[in-house]
C-alpha cells in the first residue's frame, strides 16, 4: 500500500476531532440538530486551518442517516463520503476550474435531485480564483438554489470575492490554530506513529507552522523522513536552516557593541550553513517585539520565543524606542526581499543600519564626587535653602566642562542620558540665582 501523508492520514472525520475552531463547530452542529441549514456558506481563513476539512464533515453530516449522532461514520452515506465516492457531494478546485463553462456545468446539474441523501452539496475550494464572468454566472444560482442544494465556498483571500457573493452566504472566519493545540495534536500523532519527539521540538514545529495544522503535520512528516523515529530540535534546525535563540541574541549583542567585523563574520558563518535570512529577519522582528511587550507588561507568561534571562540581556542594552526603530529597519528590509537578487547582502546592510541606531539606555556611571554634586543639585528646593550656607556649589557650567574632559580622557563619552542630567543641573542653578 502506498504511503499516505500524515496530514491526509490524520485528517479529522468528525467535528470533535477539529481543533481551534470551537465557535464554528458549535454553530454548525446546532444548525444541523435544529434543521436550520443555510443554502450557502463562505469559509475564510489562512491555509491549513481546516476550511475544506470542516466543509467535508458538514457535507457528510447533513446526509448522515443517523440523525442522533451526525456524522456517525458508519452508515453507507458517511462511508461513501469518506471514500470520496458519494455522488451527492461534489468538490471543485476553482484554481484550475475558474471559467464560466465550469460554473455553467454546475448550474446545469442543479436541477437533478440528490441520489442517496437529503442534500446535494457543492464544495468550491479557492473560490476567489473564479473569473468575474464565472462569479456572475454563479450569482443567481447562489441566491435562489433549489431547496436540496447547499453551496460551501472556501477561500484564503475573501477580499477578492465579490461583495454580492459574500452577502448571499453565511460567513465563517477560521482562526489560526493556537500553538498549544498544535502541540497536543502532534503528541497524539507521534504516539500513533511510535515516534519519540521532544517537547521543545514539538513547540518549534508549532512555531514554524504559523497557525496551520496541516503545515504542522507536513513539517512533522518531513522530520520523520529526515531523522527517523527520534526527533530533537537540532534535527529541525538542520532541516530548515534555523538558528537558535541564543545565536540570535548573541548577534544582537554584537550589533549593540558595534563590532562590525564580528557581526559580518557571524553572518558569513550562517550563510555557509544555509540559513534562510528571510526567516531570520522575521525572527529578529519577533524577538524585538517580544522584548518591547515584556518591557511594557513585565509579564513572563507573554514570552514565547525568549527566556526571561534573554529578554533582560536585550533590555539591558536597548530601550523600547530604540527597539521600535530597529523593527522598522528590519521590516523595510523584509519588504525589499521580494526584489532582491541576493538576500544575504540586504541582510548585511540591515545589520550595519542597526548599528547606527542611537541607543539611549546606557547608564551614566558618575564618580563619587560627581555623584555627590548631582544629588545635591537635585535636592528639593527647601533642603537646598536650609543647607545653602554649608554646601559650596560649584558653577554648573564648570562641572559640565570638567565631566566632559574627564570622560574624554577615559575614552568614555557621555550618553544622551548624561546630557539630560546636566541640563537639569543648569536649570536648577538658574533657579538658585533667581531666588
Amino acid at each position: 500500500m502506498a504511503y499516505k501523508a500524515l496530514y491526509r492520514k490524520y485528517r479529522p472525520t468528525t467535528f470533535e476531532e477539529v481543533v481551534g475552531q470551537d465557535y464554528i463547530i458549535k454553530t454548525l452542529k446546532h444548525a444541523i440538530k435544529q434543521n436550520k441549514i443555510a443554502h450557502a456558506y463562505l469559509f475564510c481563513g489562512t491555509r491549513g486551518t481546516g476550511k475544506t476539512t470542516v466543509a467535508k464533515i458538514f457535507a457528510k453530516s447533513v446526509n448522515c442517516l443517523n440523525e442522533d449522532v451526525a456524522p456517525c461514520n458508519k452508515c453507507k452515506n458517511c462511508m461513501a463520503s469518506d471514500e470520496g465516492s458519494n455522488p451527492d457531494i461534489l468538490e471543485m478546485d476553482a484554481a484550475s476550474n475558474n471559467g464560466v463553462d465550469e460554473i455553467r456545468d454546475i448550474i446545469e446539474n442543479l436541477k437533478y435531485a440528490p441520489v442517496n441523501g437529503k442534500y446535494k452539496i457543492y464544495i468550491i475550494d479557492e473560490v476567489h480564483m473564479l473569473s468575474k464572468g464565472a462569479f456572475n454566472a454563479l450569482l443567481k444560482s447562489l441566491e435562489e438554489p433549489p431547496e436540496y442544494v447547499i453551496f460551501i465556498l472556501a477561500t484564503t483571500e475573501p477580499h477578492k470575492v465579490l461583495p454580492t457573493i459574500i452577502s448571499r452566504c453565511q460567513r465563517y472566519d477560521f482562526l489560526k490554530v493556537e500553538k498549544d493545540f498544535i502541540v497536543k495534536r502532534l503528541s497524539i500523532v507521534a504516539e500513533e506513529e511510535k515516534v519519540k519527539i521532544s517537547e521543545d521540538a514539538k513547540k518549534l514545529i508549532a512555531y514554524l507552522a504559523e497557525g496551520g495544522m496541516r503545515d504542522a503535520l507536513s513539517i512533522f512528516d518531513q522530520c520523520i523522513a529526515y531523522a527517523g523515529d527520534e526527533i530533537e530540535t537540532e534535527d529541525i534546525k538542520e532541516l530548515y536552516g534555523l538558528t537558535s535563540t541564543s545565536d540570535k541574541v548573541e548577534i544582537i549583542k554584537k550589533i549593540e557593541e558595534k563590532k562590525a567585523k564580528d557581526v559580518l563574520e557571524a553572518l558569513k558563518e550562517l550563510n555557509t550553513r544555509g540559513i534562510d535570512f528571510r526567516r531570520l529577519t522575521n525572527e529578529l522582528i519577533d524577538i524585538f517585539k517580544e522584548s518591547i511587550i515584556y518591557s511594557y507588561s513585565k509579564d513572563e507568561n507573554l514570552l514565547i520565543l525568549l527566556e526571561i534571562d534573554e529578554v533582560k540581556q536585550i533590555l539591558d542594552v536597548y530601550d523600547s524606542k530604540t527597539l521600535l526603530e530597529m523593527i522598522d529597519i528590519l521590516m523595510k528590509t523584509s519588504e525589499s526581499y521580494s526584489n532582491a537578487t541576493n538576500v544575504y547582502n540586504y541582510f548585511e546592510v540591515a545589520c550595519l543600519k542597526l548599528m547606527n541606531v542611537k541607543n539611549e539606555v546606557k547608564e551614566f556611571k558618575a564618580k563619587p564626587k560627581e555623584k555627590a554634586i548631582i544629588e545635591e543639585k537635585l535636592k528639593p528646593k527647601e533642603l537646598i535653602d536650609k543647607t545653602k550656607d554649608t554646601v559650596q556649589n560649584e558653577p554648573v557650567e564648570e562641572i559640565k566642562q570638567d565631566l566632559i574632559i574627564e570622560e574624554k580622557e577615559t575614552n568614555n563619552l557621555m550618553t544622551y542620558e548624561d546630557e539630560t542630567i546636566l541640563s537639569l543641573l543648569v536649570q536648577c542653578n538658574k533657579e538658585d540665582k533667581k531666588t
